[in-house]
């Protein structure tokens, strides 16, 4: 799963890891701002890795948390969801806005894939100082260079370059002024 191949989501050891991360989400999500003392463990049980300084805000929702790497001082906003059926990576100091959804999980494009019940993804990547505004949705296999923006409710469906910032459905780059 986690390479990106194809697997089978009620395979019982994937199935033993979503509820161990639905656990984990709930006695998180039951705490509030100033409560680092629970926080900080919980997260450290439930993510990959984070760096120092990493705020999120409840509720959060993952698949498996495991495959979710933050960087230092990175921020989430209230309701955010990850998809990490694949690796997704979080930069320094990037921050995002309420409601996000970053998608790592896929489906197969084949027909016959998909009625065998079989499931996908792609690692997403989100580079150092990115500004995703609220509802923004981050699409499996995209990779956001450093500094970039993404704004308010952009669909994100392909690589952003660093420096960038992107908007709409699907999202496009602005226009650079000067």
């Amino acid at each position: 799963m986690v390479a990106g191949d194809l697997y089978r989501p009620g395979d019982p050891e994937l199935a033993a890891a979503r509820a161990r991360a639905q656990a984990l989400m709930r006695d998180y999500n039951r705490t509030i701002v100033g409560e680092d003392d629970i926080r900080g463990p919980i997260l450290d049980r439930l993510l990959g890795g984070r760096g120092p300084g990493c705020a999120i805000r409840t509720p959060f929702h993952v698949d498996y948390g495991v495959n979710i790497f933050l960087g230092r001082d990175v921020f989430f906003n209230y309701g955010c969801t990850v998809l990490d059926v694949c690796r997704v990576t979080i930069g320094d100091m990037t921050q995002i806005g309420p409601g996000v959804q970053i998608v790592a999980a896929d489906h197969p494009r084949e027909a016959e894939h998909r009625d065998a019940g079989l499931e996908n993804g792609k690692p997403v990547t989100i580079g150092r100082n990115v500004w995703i505004g609220a509802l923004a949705v981050i699409l499996p296999g995209v990779t956001v260079g450093d500094d970039a923006i993404i704004g308010a409710g952009a669909i994100v469906t392909r690589d952003v370059a660093p420096g960038t910032t992107v908007v709409g459905n699907p999202a496009r780059p602005l226009p650079r002024k000067g």
